[in-house]
Formats: structure tokens, sequence, C-alpha cells
């Protein structure tokens, strides 16, 4: 697919961690975008390069305001859907979230672009979706087991939503399962769980889990090019793709990377079993074959990126004052 430059692209969630990313990226290529955000979670300090940019446009809103969104969803042809509930972690908690921000959202999403004609369509989906599959590394195709997040879960029903649009009203679709997403901006996550304490108490640290649990990492950058190269390259009507690295690394691994990082040797206590938390997974290892294939391949390491986001949040410690 050829994005048509003289169009503005809309990007959802965009002064989120990634979305912000995104919008720095198209900015530079010369892109027009219309950037909607709740801010809820998303911070405008991220937009601060895009606000000076005359083909940058900030409209505030959430996703659950549809007729305010069809309204905004014009003169586009393309739609980078990146908004969502992302805390994993808390939604036993507050499970209406993940339906709201990455359900009826992404339907709202949906419903706005089919009022404006806008046809092709790139979302932020997760290697969550696969629960606790039985196959590593895990491939697109591999069956979906017993849903273990609510964050998963939504997200999902969030996949098949566009897939039903894709192939009811004609629209294309880039779909992107996600890792782990490291990399400046960063805002939620271990490595942010892990530097938010030892920068409180360098002498102590609480770990949720037995530290066993593994995880792949992949950097926002990574990711980002991964995407344009698909849009490029990949032009069935749903197209759905792994991205992570060869690697995986356990909670216990990362540990000693930040600590070493930072300089500092905390005493380490766990607070044991095998998830962190309800719906955390223990194993995820994703085959990234098929993007691949497309000749993209990450430049950084996990070991990289987890320096790199420990140093960025070591110079930005305002972050954890707004991240509450």
């Amino acid at each position: 697919m050829k994005i048509n430059f003289k169009k503005k692209v809309i990007v959802t969630g965009c002064a989120g961690f990634i979305g912000s990313t995104l919008v720095d990226k198209l900015l530079d290529l010369n892109y027009q975008i219309i950037g909607i955000d709740n801010l809820s979670t998303g911070q405008k300090i991220f937009l601060e390069k895009a606000f000076t940019n005359k083909n940058f446009k900030f409209f505030k809103c959430d996703l659950l305001n549809l007729n305010r969104l069809k309204k905004i969803f014009k003169s586009s042809n393309i739609v980078f859907h990146f908004a969502a509930n992302a805390d994993v972690r808390y939604g036993h908690q507050h499970p209406y979230k993940d339906l709201e921000q990455n359900t009826i959202g992404t339907h709202n999403v949906l419903e706005s672009m089919k009022e404006n004609n806008i046809n092709n369509i790139v979302f932020c989906s997760t290697g969550s979706i696969y629960g606790e599959p039985k196959k590593f590394p895990t491939p697109e195709q591999a069956e979906f087991p017993l849903q273990t997040s609510f964050y998963g879960a939504s997200k999902l029903a969030g996949e098949s939503l566009i897939q039903v649009y894709c192939e009811s009203f004609g629209f294309k679709s880039w779909i992107f399962r996600f890792v782990s997403i490291l990399g400046n901006r960063y805002s939620h996550g271990h490595v942010y769980d892990f530097c938010k304490q030892l920068f409180n108490n360098s002498n102590y640290l609480k770990v949720l889990g037995n530290g066993n649990q593994r995880k792949s990492y992949l950097h926002v950058n990574d990711c980002i090019n991964a995407i344009l190269i698909s849009l490029k390259k990949s032009k069935k009507k749903i197209n759905i793709f792994n991205l992570g690295t060869k690697e995986y690394i356990n909670v216990k691994q990362s540990i000693k990377i930040i600590c070493n990082h930072l300089k500092v040797i905390p005493k380490v206590s766990f607070s044991g079993g095998k998830r962190g938390w309800i719906g955390d997974s223990p194993f995820i290892f994703l085959n990234t074959k098929k993007i691949k294939s497309l000749g993209w391949k990450p430049k950084f390491t996990i070991k990289e990126s987890i320096n790199q986001t420990t140093e960025y949040l070591k110079e930005n410690k305002w972050i954890f004052k707004k991240r509450k």
C-alpha cells in the first residue's frame, strides 16, 4: 500500500510511549497528522516536538465519544490505532477499562473510519493474546489457548472486530502482536517498576513472582521500523505480524542488567509463584520469521534496550510523578 502523503493520517494514542514515537517518525517523513489522545496516561510533553510542526494537529478526545470521533476522522486514508489501556497488571481490578478502551474504543474507531470512507488501519495488539501457549517461539498461526488477562482478551476482541470490518466493508488491516516495548518515553512495565523502586531506595527491591518469568523485549525504534516496512511490503487484506527479538531473558537477569547500569546492589525479595500478578504470563517469546521475511531485523539487543531505558528513566524521573 502506498500512503498518500497529501492526505492526513490519524494516530490514536498519539501522546503515549509508542504513539508519540510514531508521530515524530511520521513528521520526519513529511506526513500530515491528526493526533488523538484523552491524556489519561499519555503525556503532552512527549509531543513537544510535534507541537512545533505545522503538519501536526492535536485533538483531546476519548475514543468512547463516538460522535466527536466521527467528526475528527476526515480527509485521511489510514488510521494508526495505538490508543489502549495497557496496564495488564491491574486489569482484574477494573476489567471495564480494558473493555471500554481496547474493545469498544476499537469499535468506535472502525465506525468512524466507515463513516468517513477510511479503509486502512494499523492496530497495536499484543503477544498477551496467546495466553499461555504450548509452542515457543509462538507463531502467528498458533491456536489461542485459555485467555489469562483482561488486556489480552480485550485486544483479541479488537483484532476480531477489525477482521470482520475487513471482510464486511473492504478494509485493509495491519495487526501487530508486540512483546514488551522499551526505549525513550517508556512509562510502565517491569523495568519501570524496578527503576522506580531503586530510585527511591537503592538498597532494597521487591519483585512480584519468583523472578523466573521469561520475557522478550523490543526497542521502540525497531518496533516502528517494522510497522513501516510491513506497510510498504505486505499487501494482503489482513496482515498479522509478531514483533519481537530472537532473545528472551528472565526477570532475575533483567534486574541484574538494571542494577549493574545503576551501580547498585540491593537486597532482592521475591513474593513467590510463577506469575507476578493475576494475568501475568510466565513466558512470552514470539516467532518473528514472518516480519523478518520482509527484510526487517531489530538493531537493539535486549540488554541494550534495558540499559537505554534505565538511563532514560534515570534522567527523566519526573515521569514517575506523572504516572502514579
